[in-house]
């Protein structure tokens, strides 16, 4: 069994149950596995985490900078796609990751590192997004700011409001934050 397969089966598990729940015997069951193909490829339970937070780390920074990637499009174009991306279409089991790695990192240095290191590359990304619409550094970067409060806030709240009035609400906070540009 391959490396990417304990730390696949180690994300679906921190997805339902959090960093506690990655358990080498949980992966090992989950995979139906013995133990002993997990220390043929990780020395202990924290090198698997760290790999884990590695592997969500740089895959998280590569996303941004492809989404954020102008590829022809215009910042405005680019930008409102990314809201498109983040609230139309919920990747629960992505989100479920994202929040128990958050959760992770109130308690752990090596977690909080890689949480800021992805909140670093998705602000600097679509703070070059809103520096292309004209906007000043300052502002870009406190419109980035804002952006990432409503991709991710808004995931997080559930609106009585049913999906239609979900998206009328998320249409009308995208045109909100791309106004002035």
């Amino acid at each position: 069994m391959r490396s990417e397969s304990w730390i696949e089966a180690g994300f679906e598990e921190i997805a339902r149950t959090g960093v506690e729940g990655v358990r080498v015997e949980v992966l090992a069951k989950n995979l139906g596995v013995t133990k002993g193909g997990f220390y043929r490829r990780f020395r202990d339970r924290a090198a698997l985490l760290e790999a884990m937070l590695q592997h969500w780390s740089a895959g998280r920074i590569a996303a941004i900078e492809k989404q954020t990637s102008l590829d022809g499009a215009t910042a405005r174009d680019r930008l409102k796609a990314l809201i498109a991306l983040y609230s139309e279409r919920m990747n629960t089991e992505g989100m479920a990751v994202e929040l128990a790695i958050r959760q992770w990192a109130r308690s752990d240095e090596l977690a909080a590192n890689a949480a800021a290191s992805v909140d670093a590359a998705r602000l600097k990304n679509v703070g070059h997004l809103y520096r292309a619409t004209g906007l000043q550094a300052e502002e870009a970067d406190a419109q980035a700011f804002l952006f990432y409060c409503f991709v991710f806030g808004q995931s997080l709240l559930f609106l009585e409001r049913g999906a239609r009035k979900r998206a009328q609400l998320v249409a009308k906070s995208a045109e909100t934050l791309l106004r002035e540009l």
